[in-house]
């Protein structure tokens, strides 16, 4: 799954996606806690300073589906705390769980954060003692249905899943779940394996719980192509006689446009991220997760906001007021690995076995331990 947020930044500019801005009633923020009268920024200066003190040295590990797709946050930390060493590792969320589900059972943990679309880990990771508890700067102001109320875990951003249309079709864009049966899209959509992807595969268990599995019979009869990962299946729209996509987050080429179905189910959720328990560099860690939360960051960023005082952009719903979308839905799906097996099983018969190699990971370089993304092993 792709984790950045820098191809929402297209789609805001296109009018497109919703940001943060959920109403009191859906989500009432956690008591302040106490930061002794410092502002947001003189607590990160100090943390910076301990980060600094501890060496400088940082390693994220974040669900992505491209090598360098998580570099806008890198980037935008560095600038802002430019004495740190930051590497961030892109790969499957399902790959980086197994990963740490490894280097934890080892006792030999590289990675400092994580920041993934496996909603169902984290509560998993708390129980068995694997994670750090911190409430970072902002924790305050972060709705409450997105993190732990112990403080062992948060959402850090929303990412949404909706269509993404070549430009040149221009109002004849499909934007519904039924407009994208259309007889004269047959042979021009392009989708991401839902088998291959647990968010796309709850865009399609939406789908079929709507509107039945003949929804999905007449889905394939248009002769749909089949990629991993979603940004490549994004990129292709607008290229080759592709024109259509959903379930992806859009492209920055400029051949594509997103839009947000008013009736169809669409998915969103909350990008969670906690500190491992056994980080080799904790007070980096303890920085990375308080600026991500920062006021400022998250008013800059784009897409909606895990914060309850940063505006909705105009012309944009709340992220809790979409009717059509369900944002805590994903979790829910996540966490009932069995029932998710079944539907990812039964998916598997109609769109067939995953074909083509991880393009987060196409030469297989990473391994048990990376700390950075040319698979150097920690």
């Amino acid at each position: 799954m792709k984790s950045t947020r820098k191809v929402w930044a297209t789609a805001v500019a296109l009018g497109v996606l919703a940001a943060s801005g959920a109403t009191v009633a859906a989500a009432t923020p956690s008591a302040p806690r106490s930061s002794h009268g410092a502002s947001e920024d003189e607590q990160l200066q100090k943390l910076y300073k301990d980060a600094l003190a501890e060496g400088g040295r940082l390693v994220v590990y974040a669900g992505g589906d491209k090598p360098g797709q998580a570099d806008y946050l890198k980037n935008a930390f560095i600038k802002q705390f430019p004495k740190m060493k930051v590497d961030t590792v892109v790969d499957f969320s399902k790959n980086h769980d197994a990963r740490l589900d490894n280097q934890i059972a080892e006792h030999k943990v590289v990675a400092d954060v994580v920041h993934l679309q496996t909603l169902d880990d984290f509560p998993r990771w708390k129980k068995e003692g694997a994670l750090e508890q911190y409430r970072p700067v902002g924790w305050n102001k972060v709705y409450d249905k997105i993190k732990d109320k112990d403080g062992y875990y948060t959402g850090l951003f929303f990412i949404g899943f909706a269509n993404v249309t070549a430009t040149t079709l221009g109002d004849d864009a499909p934007v519904e779940a039924e407009d994208f049966l259309k007889p004269e899209l047959k042979n021009k959509l392009v989708f991401t394996y839902p088998n291959d992807d647990d968010a796309v595969l709850y865009y399609f268990k939406q789908l079929t719980d709507k509107y039945g599995f003949d929804y999905l019979n007449k889905l394939l009869a248009q002769n749909p192509k089949f990629v991993r990962g979603t940004a490549d299946a994004s990129a292709l729209v607008g290229k080759d006689g592709y024109v259509a996509n959903f379930g992806s987050s859009g492209s920055s080429s400029g051949l594509s446009k997103t839009s947000i179905p008013e009736k169809s189910p669409w998915v969103a959720w909350p990008q969670t991220g906690a500190i491992l328990k056994d980080a080799p560099h904790k007070a980096a860690a303890k920085l990375y997760m308080s600026w991500i939360l920062s006021k400022q960051y998250q008013e800059k960023s784009y897409g909606w906001s895990s914060r309850t005082d940063v505006a909705t952009p105009a012309g944009r719903k709340g992220i809790f007021d979409y009717a059509n979308m369900n944002r805590l839905g994903l979790g829910k799906f996540m966490s009932d690995r069995a029932a998710l097996d079944r539907y990812k099983a039964r998916i598997n018969l109609y769109v067939g076995d995953v074909k083509g190699a991880n393009p987060a990971d196409p030469e297989g370089k990473l391994g048990l331990y990376p700390v950075d993304q040319s698979g150097t092993q920690g």
